[in-house]
């Protein structure tokens, strides 16, 4: 490796000097080079620590293991979704994004060195042995967590279907951390589950794999069957604590109740990375008015459609500031060696927005009743309060400024509720958005201020829902918005 690196130097210090031509690019082609040079002393030193540890180390170590775990340092130091998967880790995720794989049904990431729980799965054993969204998870069958990596903490809760699997879990408001004995399962994603709920369709999506837009499509053209169009108030389409998945599906999902316009973008560091998606003309729901929910546990996918309906004023959104995770991460395969995840964009509401670290304000910010013995505990702070997260586009461009502006944001952001009561009858966000499309007023409603200079004002939702009724009549498909 030392001698690869040497020959380098010396080709790009020729190729360097034969092209200058003037003091200007003289200048350039310097920088360029110490820079090149700089980078390529960097791959010595790296060569020289591996030669020492393999020659020198109190045990023989295995080396395939050495270069995995220099490459997942590597990776881990860019951003919190960017990975390495060997091959098993690989193939897994595969699996997974099919929508059927065996294990205990959390989405996890990593924090101050430990598992943390972004959601548990519906109707998995993580969500029946009544794991929550922020917990810590601090060992594994007695293996502390503290020092793995994501990829390593995930191997160890998989395993055979029906084997037992005990996890100590460190919860917020609880002194002492706790064992929870849970027995792996075949982890079935029914991604979108529905409800007749009389004269309006509920669609709650947990998560975007594979099967997601078919399972929509086809859950909507049940309940239109089941509900007369005249009838049909609505529909609501609930996103609370789906953690996100595939880009593609969360583009056919919000394609489904868009006719036309920009669905969302990506944008790359090469043009390459650069895409446009748009809407294909047709709506499923036939212009019937939507209205999504989303909290502090809906992050990317999830965001894609929440920002696309509400550029579009196809929806009202009612709930808490979603996650905040906008941006893109691509699946590299690296043939028998596993694969990369690599964050490649960032990506934008069809009105410009980047959501990265900020997330979206719901048109109706509502919080839920939080049990006494929750009160704190259903906080998320969202992608902002990740290590080493991806900076917003839209922050300033001076590192001093971003440093500050970021602390300022850890400390003092309270985060968002993640918190969805399991009896219906006690869901507020839910119920307010029933309301809204029957048109009844709800105090719970309350308009989010148009224009961030101005204080916000409190309307009424009889009155939102009379105009929006009045929009309908006009434009169709644009209430509520």
């Amino acid at each position: 490796m030392r001698k690869f690196s040497l020959v380098m130097i010396g080709a790009l210090i020729g190729a360097g000097v034969t092209i200058v031509g003037t003091q200007s690019r003289l200048f350039s082609s310097t920088s360029a080079i110490a820079a090149s040079v700089d980078t390529y002393r960097q791959l010595t030193l790296f060569g020289d620590v591996f030669d020492k540890v393999r020659s020198d180390y109190v045990e023989k170590p295995d080396e395939s293991k050495l270069v995995e775990s220099a490459v997942s340092g590597m990776l881990s130091s860019l951003d919190p979704h960017s990975s390495y998967m060997d091959a098993k880790s690989y193939r897994d995720m595969q699996v997974q994004t099919r929508g059927s794989f065996g294990g205990l049904g959390i989405e996890v990431t990593m924090e101050d060195g430990l598992v943390k729980i972004v959601s548990p799965i519906d109707d998995t054993p993580a969500a029946r042995a009544g794991l929550q969204a922020n917990d810590l998870i601090v060992a594994i069958d007695g293996d502390q967590v503290q020092g793995l990596t994501i990829n390593q903490a995930v191997e160890k809760m998989r395993g055979a279907v029906d084997s037992e699997v005990k996890l100590k879990i460190q919860r917020s408001g609880k002194t002492e951390p706790f064992d929870v004995t849970l027995k792996r399962d075949i982890i079935r994603i029914r991604s979108v589950r529905f409800e007749n709920k009389g004269d309006i369709g509920y669609l709650r999506i947990s998560q975007f794999n594979e099967q997601t837009f078919d399972n929509l499509n086809s859950a909507i053209e049940k309940l239109t069957k089941e509900i007369p169009g005249d009838k049909l108030k609505g529909f609501v389409i609930d996103l609370r604590n789906n953690p996100g998945g595939l880009l593609d599906q969360a583009v056919l999902v919000s394609d489904a109740f868009l006719d036309r316009g920009e669905i969302v973008s990506t944008r790359g560091r090469n043009l390459d990375e650069s895409q446009r998606f748009n809407a294909r003309a047709g709506d499923i729901t036939k212009g019937k008015p939507v209205v999504v929910l989303i909290n502090g546990g809906s992050a990317s996918a999830s965001e894609i459609v929440a920002g696309a309906l509400q550029d579009h004023q196809r929806a009202k959104l009612i709930g808490t500031r979603s996650f905040g995770k906008g941006s893109v991460q691509t699946i590299i395969p690296l043939g028998q060696n596993g694969a990369l995840r690599l964050t490649t964009a960032r990506y934008y509401t069809p009105s410009g927005r980047s959501i990265q670290a900020k997330g979206i304000e719901p048109d109706f910010i509502i919080e839920e009743v939080i049990p006494d013995d929750l009160k704190g505990k259903d906080q998320i702070k969202g992608e902002v309060g990740l290590r080493g997260h991806l900076k917003n586009a839209d922050e300033s461009a001076s590192e001093d400024a971003a440093n500050q502006s970021e602390a300022a944001k850890d400390k003092d952001s309270p985060g968002s509720s993640a918190y969805v009561p399991t009896d219906p009858a006690l869901d507020t966000q839910l119920n307010a958005a029933y309301d809204l499309l029957r048109g009844i007023a709800n105090p719970a409603l309350v308009a989010k201020k148009a224009d961030e200079s101005t204080d916000k004002k409190t309307e009424s939702a009889a009155n939102v829902a009379e105009k929006k009724g009045d929009a309908g009549k006009s434009k169709g498909k644009d209430t509520p918005k």
